[in-house]
């Protein structure tokens, strides 16, 4: 009786580590560039976590547009602007006042990011006991994102060295 408990809490504990490793796996999956579109926004399959699934689709939201401004796009199809378009090391820190309102819930950061974009199996759900990861394709309207960095000082603009005279 005792050994019969004993294995099935083995294969138990296994299945679970099986699985957590397979979400593990997806988490992983970041940010991937799927293309640029002519007007320079950059479409991209993100995965967000959460408690439920608005709260995931949420996050990957605010995760895309994070990525475009803090770390730029390394994965997926060439052609994505890999470069952030902040290269200042500290300004997470230095602009976090800034930062923490335009990333609050249903901020500012969603006038840059659209789900329209829809692809063939581009949005799927792994539901854990404890949360929900959301895996989306979004459209960041990087140009727009970049021109209001600029406004806000948060970002300088690039000033041409050799105007035409």
């Amino acid at each position: 009786m005792v050994v019969c408990l004993l294995v099935g809490s083995l294969s138990a504990d296994a299945q679970r580590r099986r699985r957590g490793s397979r979400m593990a796996t997806f988490q992983k999956e970041k940010i991937e560039c799927l293309g640029v579109e002519g007007d320079g926004s950059q479409t991209l399959r993100v995965t967000g976590t959460g408690r439920n699934v608005i709260d995931a689709k949420e996050q990957a939201k605010k995760d895309a547009v994070m990525a475009v401004i803090f770390d730029g796009i390394r994965s997926g199809m060439n052609g994505c602007d890999s470069r952030p378009l902040i290269q200042e090391m500290d300004a997470r820190d230095k602009y976090e006042e800034y930062f923490n309102i335009f990333f609050m819930d249903h901020g500012e950061y969603l006038k840059y990011v659209t789900t329209e974009d829809r692809r063939i199996l581009s949005n799927s759900t792994q539901v854990n006991k404890y949360f929900r990861n959301m895996r989306l394709t979004v459209r960041v309207l990087r140009s727009e994102l970049k021109q209001r960095l600029i406004d806000d000082g948060v970002i300088r603009p690039k000033v041409d060295k050799y105007p035409d005279d």
